[in-house]
Parts: structure tokens; C-alpha cells; sequence
């Protein structure tokens, strides 16, 4: 136990696959964690949160939404600190606007208006994305070397009905605006899909991106992504908020493979498994591209390797019965 011991911090939206491991290191840290989920009451949300080590003793779990204003004010009363992690991540959209884009938009700010009402809270990391970074008219080729002073363009997203990523991009375009009108001191974690272990019962949209492909799919997508291990990701906002000099945006990508790449490893590592032997489409490959590591490196992150990574996300998934083979 290092670095939290007395202190209290607040995360949004705890119940979330990045969050419930926030909050377990958070707990191993000493820290008195502050929780908000929509419904407290709603055992899926939060059995898993409850069992961690340090929970009872330092877990408190508060009723919050995004969309209401000042329903964040008792998480963030008396925090040291807020992560702000809440923010829907779907794939499956009727009503962007409604899904994404608002809670996404309004819910950030809704978050930071209650953390300028505290001047207990220190510094407040928001959890946005790659999504934010790298949708541009930028062309991204195997030389290109993505970094932290990229940030995705709303008519580009637009244009290609990217709505997560246009609601991560407002997001956090938004958080940064208000953040200097008001004085608070903010850093972004900027992640690629997360996968590794799940602690919550419920699927997330990166690990069913694993799962579709290990599930029976006939074809492999013609994408490209970068990928991290939600474990770097939980420690990545513990240190971006712990050190002092920490600022600004950090680009978390421990490699960027295409889907064919995703697919070759899981048939390393799980030989008898049925995989998809052929692309979606027949257009070129969508091409890889570079993802600079010197930022996180100051925040002292050793990325998990890929590999370990998707290992972890599939015997996941075993343990937690989405699968069996």
C-alpha cells in the first residue's frame, strides 16, 4: 500500500470496465474511492466493486447521471481528486445524439462544473480516447508517427458517422475549454481498445470485439487499431494524477495491428479454436501506423505486450462464461 493512505478520491461512472479496475488499484492504494454509477441499487453495477480488497472499509458508492446537473456534487465533496471515466461506449446506436454524443458532452461538463465547486479536488483526469486523436485529414501510414498534439476533427467524424469518436473529441474539447475558464487543472488519458481481464459481469465493447472473432465469425474486418491493457490504462491514470508534473494529453497504445495480425495471434495462442480465414472485404488493408510512447513513458508505463494481453481478454472471457472451448 503506497501513495493514497488518508486521501479521497472520486470515480465517474465506476462501474465500467476501466473504472472497476481503476477502482480496485485505486483501494490498493490506500485511497478512499468515491464511486458514482446510475444505480446503486443494481447488483451488476456494483457486487463486483463491493468484493474488492479495501471495499468495505473504503468504498462508497454514490447515485449519480450524467445528464443531471449537480448529481455529481456529493460523489466530489471532499475529493482530493476525480477521475472521470463515465462516458457510453456502444457500437449499436439508434440516436447518437441522445447515446453518445450528450452524455458524452454535457455529462463532462456536468462533472466539472461539481469539481469547481470544491476547492479540495486537486486535479481531475478524464478518461477520453484514441478516438479523439486520430480522426483527421491526416494521413496515417506505417512512417506516421501519431502523438498527443493530434486531435481528431468533428466534421471528419461527422462526415464518416464516426459518433464515438465524435463524442470523445467534443468531450474533451470541451473539458479543456472549461477547464482553463475556470482553472482547473486537468490531464486526459487518451486510450486505444482496452482489453485484458473484465472485472465487471456485464461484455464491453472492446472485449466483444475479441470475442465476435473467437465466436464463430466467418470473416475478420478490414480495420486497423491500436490496443492496451486496461491494466496499463487503471495505472496510467493513478500516476498521471500522482505526479505532480503530469499534464496535458497521453496517448495510451501499446501497438497498433491490423485485424488479420489479431487474428494470426489467437491462432498461436489458442491453436484448435475456429477463426475467420479471410477479410470482410477485398479492398488493400487498412494500413498500420505509429502511436509515439515517450509521454507515457514519463508517467513510468511499461506496456503489457499485446500477446499477454489478448490471452488475458479470452480466458476472461472463458471464466466469465461468454465462452467455452
Amino acid at each position: 500500500m503506497s501513495g493514497g493512505a488518508g486521501k479521497i478520491v472520486c470515480v465517474t461512472g465506476a462501474s465500467g470496465y476501466i473504472a472497476s479496475w481503476l477502482v480496485k488499484l485505486l483501494l490498493n492504494r490506500g485511497y478512499t474511492v468515491k464511486a458514482s454509477v446510475r444505480d446503486p441499487n443494481d447488483p451488476k453495477k456494483t457486487n463486483h466493486l463491493q468484493v474488492l480488497d479495501g471495499a468495505k472499509e473504503r468504498l462508497h458508492l454514490f447515485k449519480a447521471n450524467l445528464l443531471e446537473e449537480g448529481s455529481f456534487d456529493s460523489a466530489v465533496e471532499g475529493c482530493d481528486g476525480v477521475f472521470h471515466t463515465a462516458s457510453p461506449f456502444y457500437n449499436n446506436i439508434k440516436d447518437a445524439e441522445a447515446e453518445l454524443l450528450e452524455p458524452a458532452v454535457k455529462g463532462t461538463l456536468n462533472v466539472l462544473n461539481s469539481c469547481a465547486k470544491f476547492p479540495s479536488v486537486k486535479r481531475v483526469v478524464v478518461t477520453s480516447s484514441m478516438a479523439a486523436v486520430l480522426h483527421s485529414k491526416k494521413a496515417r501510414t506505417p512512417d506516421v508517427v501519431v502523438d498527443e498534439t493530434w486531435f481528431s476533427d468533428p466534421d471528419v467524424c461527422k462526415e464518416a458517422k464516426q459518433w464515438y469518436s465524435l463524442s470523445k473529441t467534443l468531450a474533451e474539447e470541451n473539458a479543456w475549454k472549461f477547464a482553463k475558464e475556470k482553472g482547473i487543472d486537468i490531464v486526459t488519458i487518451n486510450p486505444a481498445m482496452v482489453i485484458g481481464p473484465l472485472l465487471q459481469p456485464t461484455l464491453n465493447t472492446s472485449a466483444a470485439t475479441i470475442l465476435n472473432l473467437i465466436n464463430g465469425a466467418q470473416t475478420f474486418p478490414n480495420v486497423t487499431f491500436g490496443w492496451v491493457n486496461v491494466k496499463d490504462v487503471a495505472n496510467a491514470h493513478i500516476q498521471a494524477y500522482e505526479i505532480p508534473t503530469a499534464s496535458g494529453r497521453y496517448c495510451l497504445v501499446e501497438r497498433v495491428i491490423h485485424h488479420s495480425e489479431v487474428v494470426r495471434v489467437l491462432r498461436e495462442l489458442y491453436p484448435t479454436l475456429q477463426l475467420p480465414e479471410k477479410c470482410a472485404d477485398d479492398k488493400p488493408f487498412v494500413p498500420t501506423f505509429q502511436v509515439s510512447k515517450e509521454r507515457t513513458r514519463s508517467l513510468g508505463i511499461e506496456y503489457i505486450p499485446f500477446e499477454v494481453s489478448l490471452k488475458e481478454t479470452v480466458e476472461s472471457l472463458k471464466e466469465k462464461k461468454f465462452i467455452s472451448f
